[in-house]
């Protein structure tokens, strides 16, 4: 399988290129690339699949942002889609919009390179998506998971199994005769021509109802309510979104089901901070530890461990528990490893003394090993500070 190909270089744009920059490239992209103009060339319908894929993340704010900072793995579940995984039909109805102040629509773009028009025939209506937040702790992270959210949706009507119709029967619409398409002259960029829209009386299904569920009102979908099971791979962040293809809102009279995206949200941990995929732990130890060494006890995502203060240890150490961290995750959402536990070391200074604690401090401030030194002190600034 060859290797997906960056999204501003599929456009041919700068990564700061603007929205109506990255829409003319991809118009300029469609139009080059169309079936209808390269007949035949499977090398072109690929490149027309990939373009309009890569206009599908970076005209949309939000999956251009994740994309920028994530990559591929920001595009998993992200509600976007894979350009060989959609047929024609879908990418001339999902981008048309952007042809309109042109005069025509993707779908239109077959009657200027070939003199006809391509027929989508009949309208199969698509179920809203639905967008739900699933909170998650960083254990549930770094193990992956499954979660059961209730959610309240449109799901196929049962009594008329999802037709709209109380008896089942439909009937051929008399404005169109079935085909769901009408044709109407309309002027273009190059003309006027004959173009083909969806039917204003059956609404592009083909069919009319004559006698309505009474249940669903002849539209086929009811509002309930649905638990559904999500699967969380590990490795995933806050604001990376998960698609669950299906599970959206049903679509009128036997459509196609939309989709559930879920949007992660990190809780914050009592321990941890996250950076990637490394975790951050703030240790704090008493003066005798420091300067004496020993063994300590820290939390790590699948218990305590325990790890060794050598004496002398400064302040603003670093130390590196590898392998202690989340997995990792590259651009194309495939895991390569896990990162690192990175234990940020501070030494407590008492602020109240009794009078023996006292006078053991000031028994050791004449020691020739207590004061520092000017190499210690340099040393001590660039550790803690970079400085």
């Amino acid at each position: 399988m060859a290797e997906k190909r960056d999204y501003y270089e599929v456009l041919g744009v700068e990564k700061n290129a603007s929205a109506e920059e990255i829409k003319k490239a991809y118009r300029k992209k469609a139009i080059q690339y169309h079936p209808d103009k390269n007949p035949g060339d499977k090398e072109a319908e690929e490149k027309f699949k990939e373009a309009a894929e890569a206009y599908e993340v970076l005209s949309d704010p939000q999956k251009r942002q994740r994309y920028d900072q994530f990559g591929f793995a920001g595009m998993q579940g992200a509600g976007g889609f894979s350009g060989g995984g959609m047929s024609m039909e879908d990418i001339f109805s999902h981008f048309g919009d952007i042809f309109e102040g042109a005069g025509f629509d993707l779908g239109d773009l077959g009657n200027m390179f070939m003199g006809g028009g391509r027929s989508r025939g009949q309208r199969v209506r698509r179920g809203s998506d639905m967008r739900v937040k699933v909170r998650l702790t960083l254990e549930e992270i770094a193990a992956g998971c499954e979660k059961k959210i209730k959610v309240r949706k449109l799901i196929q009507c049962k009594s008329c199994n999802g037709t709209g119709s109380a008896d089942g029967s439909t009937e051929t619409c008399p404005t169109c005769k079935g085909s769901g398409r009408m044709i109407r002259q309309q002027r273009g960029i190059f003309g006027m021509m004959q173009v083909q829209t969806e039917c204003e009386t059956c609404h592009g299904e083909g069919k009319i109802i004559k006698n309505r569920c009474p249940k669903c009102n002849g539209e086929g979908v009811i509002r309930d309510e649905e638990i559904i099971t999500i699967t969380i791979p590990a490795g995933v962040a806050g604001g990376m979104q998960l698609t669950v293809s299906g599970k959206g809102n049903a679509a009128p009279r036997g459509g196609v089901n939309g989709d559930l995206l879920v949007l992660i949200e990190e809780e914050e941990h009592k321990d941890f901070i996250r950076q990637d995929s490394d975790l951050i732990y703030n240790l704090l130890l008493d003066m005798p530890t420091a300067v004496l060494g020993g063994q300590v006890q820290i939390p790590t995502l699948n218990g305590e461990a325990k790890i060794t203060i050598t004496p002398g240890t400064q302040p603003g150490k670093v130390l590196r528990m590898r392998g202690k961290g989340l997995p990792r995750i590259d651009q194309y959402g495939r895991n390569y490893g896990t990162g690192d536990l990175l234990i940020n070391v501070g030494v407590y200074i008492p602020e109240k003394l009794s009078k023996d604690e006292r006078k053991l401090i000031e028994q050791l401030q004449d020691s020739p090993n207590i004061a520092p030194g000017a190499a210690d002190k340099k040393n001590f600034f660039r550790n803690l500070f970079g400085i």
